[in-house]
């Protein structure tokens, strides 16, 4: 079993063989951990973005590309929790309109859980997933279009009748 200790912003650990006890510890910082998820996250098809506000914004141009400093934006869209052998993990996507929700929360649970656990050796114990919204393709950030705004002046014709 690996000896861990919490260091509050991290978890430092003796991860690996027993041949590597004595030879130094390893510190994995809590936003290593954020990183590891929010790329996980990025890479489910169906998810259009995660975050909220400026983090979105930046994730969203910079998640998709390979090698970019994406990962830091994830780290500040993902909130962890780490303890001593294991992690919780809160985000906030945006969805592609046509994704089946719970099939994609689903999913986005097992590639985090596999990519946090493969890579720091923390058991992924929750995932919690609030879904702020959902992405309409050509529907980009003028959401308050003029058809939106022109039905509710009373100036155009009702919407119902």
């Amino acid at each position: 079993m690996a000896d861990t200790e919490n260091l509050g912003t991290g978890t430092t650990t003796d991860r690996g063989s027993e041949g590597s006890r004595g030879r130094g510890r390893t510190t994995i910082a809590d936003n290593v951990v954020a990183a590891i998820a929010g790329i996980a996250i990025r890479e489910t098809d169906g998810v259009h973005s995660i975050g909220r506000g400026a983090s979105k914004a930046l994730g969203a141009v910079t998640g998709r590309m390979s090698g970019s400093s994406g990962s830091s934006a994830a780290g500040r869209a993902v909130k962890v929790e780490v303890g001593e052998k294991q992690a919780a993990i809160d985000v906030d996507v945006k969805v592609e309109y046509g994704t089946t929700i719970h099939e994609l929360a689903d999913l986005i649970r097992t590639h985090v859980t596999d990519a946090v656990e493969t890579m720091t050796g923390l058991e992924v114990v929750e995932i919690n997933i609030v879904v702020f919204d959902v992405h309409i393709p050509g529907d980009d950030d003028d959401d308050d279009s003029d058809d939106q705004g022109g039905s509710r002046s009373g100036g155009s014709s009702p919407r119902v009748q």
